[in-house]
């Protein structure tokens, strides 16, 4: 028993010292692809993106969250795919951005990722499923993660902070997207055609940073406060 518990233990250090080389790897690979002219780029991408969520899930697990903090990460991310199935009639204003960051503060920078990550992989059952999935659970799973990393050094109780994270997230989220959409449908991959991508969505984009601002403007007291009872009452 003692040697299964330090096991669990020393595998849980492995995953969590292997998060953050994870998620810095997918961008970093999908640079340096493109930049080499790798004829199988997107589907290498997409392969590092799947390995990096997994990666995280199973950090997640191996820290061996009580049942107690599943549910209102579980919660969370139902609610958040609920929220974008509810606001799928006005583009780009989700509140899925908002709730992992909410997830991430208050729950830690595992559970923001699997907030966000699941909350993309529910909600793509109504929108329909496909290999942009993968890299919406991938950026809006960052999403959750960075603010946990903000919350745990105390930055996300400066508004300048929480908002500016807020919209800026929203960027980043698109910036993932639009690398997904570059790699796998722009033939020839030029410095041209990747500006034209972005700056075509950098409206929508913007779009999306103010909605998440807010949603936060909205959700980030109470929710914030019940969650933190929660988490005070049952230690989480």
């Amino acid at each position: 028993m003692i040697d299964r518990t330090q096991t669990s233990r020393a595998l849980a250090r492995a995953f969590a010292a292997a998060e953050v080389p994870a998620l810095l790897a997918v961008p970093v690979v999908m640079v340096a692809l493109a930049l080499a002219d790798v004829p199988a780029t997107a589907g290498l991408t997409l392969l590092v993106a799947l390995l990096a969520i997994a990666l995280l899930l199973a950090s997640f697990e191996a820290s061996r969250p009580a049942l107690r903090q599943l549910m209102p990460t579980a919660v969370l991310a139902a609610v958040a795919a609920a929220g974008r199935v509810l606001f799928a009639p006005v583009p780009n204003v989700k509140p899925v951005s908002a709730i992992a960051i909410v997830a991430g503060a208050a729950l830690g920078r595992r559970s923001g990722f699997v907030v966000g990550a699941l909350a993309a992989l529910l909600s793509n059952l109504f929108f329909g499923q496909g290999p942009w999935t993968p890299w919406q659970m991938y950026a809006w799973g960052l999403v959750g993660y960075v603010a946990g990393v903000l919350g745990e050094k105390g930055l996300l109780s400066r508004a300048p902070v929480l908002y500016g994270w807020g919209f800026l997230s929203a960027l980043v989220y698109g910036l993932i997207l639009n690398g997904y959409h570059v790699l796998g449908y722009v033939h020839p991959l030029t410095w041209p055609a990747v500006l034209a991508a972005c700056a075509a969505s950098l409206p929508l984009d913007v779009t999306h940073g103010v909605a998440t601002v807010a949603f936060l403007t909205a959700i980030w007291g109470a929710w914030g406060r019940a969650i933190r009872r929660v988490v005070a009452k049952y230690d989480l």
